[in-house]
C-alpha cells in the first residue's frame, strides 16, 4: 500500500512539472494571450527590428494595446515594414512614436507607442512616421571600441625628476634605498 501511494505522488509531481514547462513555453512564445475585440491596423517602417517577431506585444505606458501582426521587407526602401493590430478601444494621435524595446531576461522585444500631441487620431491603414530602431548590443559595443581606438592617446603625466644623488655608482649599488627614507 505504501509503494502505490509514493508512485501516485511521484506521478502527480511529474504531471505538474510537465504542465509548468508547457505553460512557460506558451508564455515565452506569446501563445497565452489572444487579441480580444476588434482591431485596426497601422504600419511602421524600421531600419532594424532586431529580434522582433510576429505576435510580439505592442505596449503604451506598459499596457498591452495590441500585437505585431506581420513583418515584411520593403525592397524599395530597404526597411522592415511592421504591421500592428491595435485594439479599437485605444486611439493614438498621428504623431505617435513607435520604438522597439527589449524586456525581460530572455530578451523579448516589443513595440512601445508614445503618444504625441496631435488631435487627429491614427486610422486603419495609416503609417506611423516617427520610429526608433531596435538597439543592437553588438553594434553599440563595436562603436564604443572603434571610438576608443580612434581617440588620441592621452599625454603621459610628467614624472617627477629624479633627485640628484651625491653617491657614486659603487655606493648606489651597495646601499639600501630604505636608508634614505628612514634617515
Amino acid at each position: 500500500m505504501e509503494r502505490t501511494t509514493i508512485d501516485l505522488w511521484v506521478g502527480v509531481f511529474v504531471a505538474l512539472g510537465v504542465a509548468a514547462l508547457l505553460g512557460l513555453a506558451m508564455k515565452v512564445g506569446n501563445l497565452t494571450t489572444s487579441s480580444v475585440g476588434e482591431t485596426y491596423t497601422v504600419n511602421a517602417a524600421f531600419e532594424n527590428i532586431g529580434g522582433l517577431k510576429p505576435r510580439a506585444p505592442v505596449k503604451s505606458a506598459g499596457v498591452v494595446v495590441g500585437r505585431v501582426e506581420r513583418i515584411r521587407f520593403d525592397t524599395e526602401t530597404y526597411e522592415a515594414i511592421v504591421s500592428l493590430n491595435i485594439d479599437k478601444r485605444f486611439s493614438f494621435p498621428t504623431d505617435t512614436f513607435a520604438n522597439i524595446y527589449t524586456a525581460g531576461l530572455l530578451g523579448e522585444q516589443y513595440i512601445g507607442l508614445e503618444a504625441g500631441g496631435e488631435i487627429e487620431a491614427l486610422a486603419h491603414g495609416d503609417k506611423i512616421a516617427h520610429t526608433q530602431d531596435a538597439v543592437v548590443l553588438e553594434k553599440m559595443i563595436s562603436q564604443f571600441l572603434y571610438n576608443k581606438a580612434s581617440e588620441p592617446a592621452a599625454p603621459a603625466a610628467a614624472a617627477p625628476a629624479p633627485a640628484e644623488s651625491t653617491k657614486t655608482g659603487d655606493d648606489a649599488l651597495t646601499t639600501n634605498p630604505l636608508d634614505d627614507i628612514l634617515n
